[in-house]
């Protein structure tokens, strides 16, 4: 009998997870009845709002249940079908969760289509997380040409991709990254106007230093220490699309003074639009502007992007522990078998 191996959830981390809250197993793979179609895991994208499905707390999307696979999108190979759209060897977006193998409803995959850009970008520039900054930069933050558009997170495959729209825009771009390597990267590969490293004694004075007119756009990925040194930046009408709070996922309740009543304070009173969204808000109706617009700029070299891939599914949680503290460089990514 064949077999898929797959990881799932072990147990519900306090805090930052530990290896002990996955485990890896064998299983059988089921057969595939009319309208599915049987799938080989080629790359499974490592996210961080994964951490959230690790929780039962409520949110947007279901919990991981305890013993569940953990979810994910992957980029598969597929191996039979019994539906008229798929034959074996086509290539497809699917949410197989960490596993190698998976048998799954056609009406649920979709085709990889990349311009002639790697495999891999379906999982980053030109996938989920490119869509993330596409969508809210050009629905949300709209910056115009003279603006200052700042955004943490700047070497990750989100930020990356929004400093480089704002360039695009003829705005300024400022990243926020962690570390004088991967500052480098986004001012020197990305062509950001300035890089800052969160982790610098004088952070907060370095960022207002390098916007020197405020802030007009602050795309939002980490909240934390970043949030509180941008809030007395943002100018009057700024724009903060809020795609992710990765300082927070591994402590939501964390302790502290409740900043709250200033953040209103300063929102009311400088009008800034403040607007958390999922990117999948806006697929139906923009995802095929998205590769129309950026795909063939991929694949030109026009847009620049960088990959962290780390092989073998088992590899998988330490992977996924390390991106939650900033561990990687670019989208991460585990290649679970060979392209084929």
């Amino acid at each position: 009998m064949k077999t898929s191996r797959q990881i799932v959830l072990a147990s519900r981390p306090i805090g930052e997870p530990i290896l002990q809250d996955f485990r890896l197993e064998e299983v059988p793979i089921s057969g595939v009845g009319n309208g599915e179609v049987a799938l080989r895991t080629l790359y499974l994208s490592l996210d961080p709002y994964m951490r959230g499905r690790m929780s039962d707390a409520k949110s947007y999307a279901a919990p991981v249940p305890v013993n569940g696979v953990m979810d994910g999108e992957t980029i598969c190979e597929v191996t039979e079908s019994k539906h008229s759209n798929y034959r074996v060897g086509d290539i497809v977006r699917a949410r197989t969760g960490w596993r190698t193998h998976a048998t799954l409803s056609a009406d649920t995959l979709k085709p990889v289509k990349t311009n002639g850009a790697p495999l891999t970008t379906a999982l980053g520039v030109l996938g989920m997380p490119g869509f993330t900054a596409y969508s809210g930069m050009k629905l949300l933050g709209q910056p115009k040409s003279g603006e200052t558009v700042v955004v943490a997170a700047a070497s990750g495959p989100v930020g990356s991709l929004v400093g480089q729209l704002a360039k695009m825009a003829g705005a300024r771009a400022v990243g926020i990254a962690g570390g004088a390597e991967k500052c480098a990267h986004v001012k020197d590969e990305l062509g950001f106007d300035v890089a800052i490293d969160h982790r610098s004694s004088s952070f907060a004075a370095e960022l207002e230093a390098a916007c020197p007119q405020g802030i007009d756009v602050y795309f939002e990925n980490v909240g934390g220490h970043v949030w509180d040194a941008v809030l007395p930046l943002l100018n009057r009408f700024s724009r903060v699309p809020v795609s992710g709070l990765i300082a927070n996922y591994n402590d939501p309740e964390s302790a502290g003074p409740d900043k709250l009543p200033a953040t209103m304070n300063a929102i009311l009173r400088r009008s800034i639009l403040v607007r958390g969204f999922i990117n999948y808000e806006f697929e139906n109706e923009h995802y095929d502007a998205f590769l129309a617009e950026l795909a063939p700029k991929v694949a030109a070299g026009e847009i620049k992007y960088r990959e962290d891939i780390v092989d073998g599914l088992e590899h998988a949680p330490g992977a996924f522990i390390g991106m939650l503290s900033g561990k990687n460089f670019g989208k991460l990514l585990v290649k679970v078998a060979q392209d084929p």
